[in-house]
């Protein structure tokens, strides 16, 4: 009997690691292996040899004396059960000495028994089911660390990117001039309005990036450039529509244009003094806060010459004690930039790849050549 009970609270000990119970699961074990013990000693000292036995006890005595300090803050049942098996274990270290009292031991015995019956049932019920269906009781008293939180508070604000909310509070930063971290379907971007000269400016210097370095825009569909009637040919709006969104950006003829479309006041500061680079994104979250700002100004996240940030952690460690915002949203989809393709002379000989990105070269030519066949 006393070896089936050893038997059920190992068991119990199992169940408390596998719910990451680790201080109950090391008490259960250590039961186990005093109520096996103890057995084993009854059994042994019939046959008239008990040695050995005696050093064990006392280790036991010693090693629950460190239990049930830390079952005092961990819930009543287990502190019970640390306090009944420091006399059991009084009672087997007297038994090896054979100057054990029958009734203390019957006494011990019986106690022992039912808080462990007791602890062992709730512990496998608790953990099979995965919720407090028996009470263990609060602890006595709670060990509180000196310091109330360790982690540093991040350098600016952080909002989740699947939170509407979080959304808004970075399109309310960039409506106000700020310089925000956002997620591209690419790797991590820095983005200002393009209403505001001052937050592009800001870019320059937040990335030290030099000023012939042009920056592109992003717009959120194919639509609203329609509505700033460009002055684009057929073969170009063929050709935007079938890498539109995604991650190819394209560089056209720049023009008075660009106001109707939301540039405003950062016409200057965008592309070059002809040119400028669009592109719409693959990327729900994106699209939205271009609709909720107007047309964005955007440059990868990283400091000039580094490498491109790739989940918004980089960005905030890189580059966060000088952004005012940064819109967290996990691991990036790619780990390149996009691809950057000039179609200033696209009737006249074609397209060229200023930069091969996350869509390769080959796959940028089949296309014009496909829409240019057609």
């Amino acid at each position: 009997l006393i070896l089936i009970g050893g038997f059920v609270q190992l068991l119990a000990g199992f169940l408390a690691f596998r719910k990451y119970d680790h201080l109950g699961g090391a008490s259960f074990l250590t039961f186990s292996a005093l109520w096996s013990s103890y057995g084993a000693t009854r059994i042994i000292a019939a046959a008239g040899n008990s040695e050995g036995f005696t050093a064990g006890s006392i280790a036991f005595l010693v090693f629950n004396a460190f239990l049930i300090i830390l079952a005092s803050s961990f819930n009543v049942v287990l502190l019970c059960m640390t306090l009944a098996m420091e006399l059991l274990t009084i009672c087997f270290l007297l038994f090896t000495l054979e100057n054990l009292p029958l009734p203390f031991e019957i006494v011990m015995l019986s106690i022992f028994s039912i808080i462990c019956f007791y602890g062992a049932t709730a512990s496998l019920a608790n953990g099979m089911f995965g919720k407090d269906l028996m009470m263990m009781g609060p602890p006595l008293f709670r060990a509180e660390s000196s310091k109330k939180d360790t982690k540093d508070p991040p350098p600016c604000l952080c909002p989740r990117s699947h939170c509407t909310s979080g959304l808004r509070t970075i399109a309310d930063l960039l409506n106000r001039g700020a310089v925000c971290g956002v997620p591209t379907d690419t790797v991590y971007a820095l983005a200002a309005s393009c209403k505001h000269p001052q937050a592009i400016e800001k870019v320059y210097r937040i990335k030290d990036r030099p000023q012939e370095k042009p920056i592109c825009i992003f717009i959120s569909n194919l639509d609203q450039l329609r509505a700033a009637a460009p002055p684009i040919s057929p073969l170009l709006w063929e050709f935007m529509e079938n890498v539109y969104p995604g991650g190819i950006g394209c560089i056209i003829k720049k023009g008075e244009w660009l106001k109707k479309l939301g540039v405003g006041a950062g016409y200057s500061r965008v592309g070059t003094r002809d040119s400028i680079m669009i592109r719409v994104p693959d990327l729900t979250v994106l699209v939205h806060l271009i609709d909720m700002t107007g047309p964005l100004a955007i440059t990868s996240a990283n400091p000039s010459g580094e490498v491109d940030s790739t989940h918004h952690d980089m960005v905030i460690a890189r580059l966060g004690h000088k952004l005012e915002g940064v819109l967290c949203d996990g691991e990036s989809d790619e780990v390149v930039a996009s691809t950057v393709v000039n179609c200033t002379k696209i009737d006249e000989s074609g397209i060229t790849i200023v930069r091969e990105g996350c869509i390769p070269a080959g796959k940028v030519m089949q296309i014009f050549e496909s829409v240019k066949n057609r």
